[in-house]
C-alpha cells in the first residue's frame, strides 16, 4: 500500500520516479486476463485431474453436456439433474472455478520417449 501511494504522489509532484515507472504495469498484474491455456483439455482430461472418484461421471458429462467450456460455467444444479453426488458436484464446481481463473490445470501425462 505504502509502494502505491508514493507512485500516486511521484505522478502528482511529476519527480523521475513518476516518468520512468508508470502505475500500468503494477495494476495489470491485478487486472489482466490469464494466459490461454497450453494443454487441450477436455471433460475426461479434467476429471481426471480433479480425482477423488469424479472420473466415473466424464461419459454421463461427455454425453449431457457435451462442450468442455459449458461444463465450467454450468452450475450446481445442472450437474444435479444429471444424477452427480454432492460430493462430487462441489470437487467439479471448485476446480472449474480455479481453471477458469487460472490457479489450477489438470497435470499433463508424460510421454515417454
Amino acid at each position: 500500500m505504502a509502494m502505491a501511494l508514493r507512485r500516486v504522489y511521484a505522478l502528482r509532484s511529476g519527480s523521475p520516479i513518476a516518468q520512468s515507472n508508470s502505475l500500468v504495469p503494477v495494476l495489470s498484474r491485478f487486472f489482466s486476463r490469464s494466459p490461454p491455456y497450453a494443454v487441450k483439455v477436455g471433460i475426461p482430461e479434467f476429471l481426471q485431474g480433479i480425482r477423488g472418484g469424479v472420473e466415473a461421471h466424464a461419459a454421463k458429462l461427455e454425453s449431457e453436456i457435451g462442450d468442455f467450456h459449458k461444463l465450467l460455467v454450468s452450475r450446481t444444479l445442472k450437474l444435479k439433474k444429471f444424477g452427480i453426488p454432492c460430493k462430487h458436484r462441489k470437487l467439479i464446481l471448485k476446480y472449474a472455478h480455479k481453471y477458469r481463473v487460472g490457479l489450477w490445470s489438470p497435470q499433463a501425462k508424460l510421454v515417454k520417449a
